[in-house]
């Protein structure tokens, strides 16, 4: 590779982690109301059922700071943007992602991802994908501390998709899926309130732009975009109650640009922004007042998530998430990836830098990603890791 190519490389990994910085600093506009700068005066995190269907499960765009809107399609797209999945390059893929969850403050949370496609046609493609969320092993002890058994607690969800092309540049895709949350069933919660499990049907809406004829730099070069709404789905209870909570119904939009500098270095650079459609908490509303944000039906919550912050457009601003990412391609057999994802302090305040590799030898390829610990104070997403195997296969005939 030439001195010139390193240079360029450098420099565009360098401007991601410097333009996602900037970017976060010019929201970044203040607590609610103007209380102080600690985290603790505008605390107000939009909270969800089933909160692992946010979780990403892909070991390559993980280690690009979870961007993967507008990133080429791969058999773990489903997660992100199914309507990629009519411009998959091979006629079938799999992908298998294994990823130790929250290393730091316990030793038995896994989650296990496993996603396919198949192409039938030129212009239309089938996905599937299941997710298992395993939390472990929990002791339930009465009032008294007396053992009232073991229980494994998990999560899963089963999808179905369906992508077609609309033109050599444009595609859609639709998603159908069923999720069930098992976190204690059988438990009491009060004298005749027992917990079960919650259980949600919900589907997904994406598009996916294309236009690879592009030159930058008297080099081929490829801009995508990317836009989904994810997760529409039911209302979910743990109990008999009728308080049901929203499912993280999501919003995103993503754009790429992949530039091949001769036949063996190829960069693609990738940002994605993302927004909770659910309801932001009010404390200034009674629980049982309808217009409590926990009350809302679907349609509402959806659409009044827009302008619902008991802050204003301040705050709106401020539940916005961004992800930026790099990957770079030597001879289509080894990749370095580069991210970072931010999430404001007063709505999580999750932050953190990642790395990953990639390796692919004929039909087989091999996704490694890491969340690299950025501060001195603990996270328990500090040191995750993610493993993906991946096959892709070309057409049988």
């Amino acid at each position: 590779m030439s001195t010139k190519l390193f240079k360029i490389i450098g420099a565009v990994l360098c401007s991601i982690l410097l333009f996602g910085e900037t970017a976060v600093a010019q929201i970044d506009i203040g607590d609610l109301g103007g209380q102080g700068d600690s985290t603790s005066t505008c605390f107000n995190t939009v909270f969800t059922s089933i909160p692992f269907l946010r979780i990403n499960p892909d070991g390559r765009t993980g280690g690009m700071g979870d961007v993967g809107l507008a990133t080429a399609p791969d058999p773990a797209s489903m997660y992100h943007n199914a309507s990629k999945l009519a411009f998959a390059q091979k006629r079938m893929g799999l992908s298998l992602t294994y990823t130790p969850w929250l290393r730091e403050l316990v030793n038995d949370i896994y989650i296990a991802y496993l996603s396919g496609y198949r192409k039938i046609g030129d212009n239309q493609t089938i996905g599937l994908s299941l997710r298992y969320f395993s939390l472990g092993n929990i002791s339930f002890t009465d009032f008294s501390g007396q053992s009232m058994g073991e229980y494994r607690p998990n999560e899963f969800g089963l999808d179905l998709a369906y992508s077609r092309k609309l033109s050599d540049y444009l595609g859609i895709g639709v998603t159908l899926k069923y999720v069930r949350s098992d976190l204690a069933k059988g438990q009491r919660t009060g004298a005749n309130n027992i917990i079960k499990a919650a259980q949600a049907v919900a589907g997904d809406v994406s598009l996916y732009y294309q236009n690879p004829d592009l030159e930058l730099f008297g080099n081929e070069a490829k801009l995508a975009f990317g836009v989904a709404v994810t997760n529409i789905g039911n209302k979910v209870s743990y109990t008999e109650d009728k308080d049901r909570d929203f499912i993280p119904i999501n919003l995103g939009l993503g754009a790429s640009l992949t530039a091949n500098f001769d036949d063996y270095n190829k960069l693609m650079i990738a940002a994605d922004v993302n927004k909770l459609l659910v309801p932001t908490p009010d404390a200034s509303i009674d629980p049982e007042d309808p217009n409590y944000p926990r009350n809302r039906n679907l349609l509402s919550g959806m659409f009044g998530s827009f302008g619902d912050a008991p802050g204003g457009f301040k705050e709106e601003m401020q539940e916005l998430m961004y992800s930026f990412g790099a990957e770079y391609w030597y001879n289509e057999q080894f990749a370095v990836r580069l991210g970072h994802f931010n999430e404001h302090r007063c709505k999580g305040n999750r932050k953190y830098l990642t790395l990953g590799l990639g390796l692919r030898y004929s039909v087989f390829g091999l996704n490694f990603s890491y969340i690299v610990p950025t501060s001195n104070q603990r996270n328990p997403l500090d040191n995750t890791l993610r493993f993906s195997l991946t096959f892709d296969f070309e057409d049988a005939e």
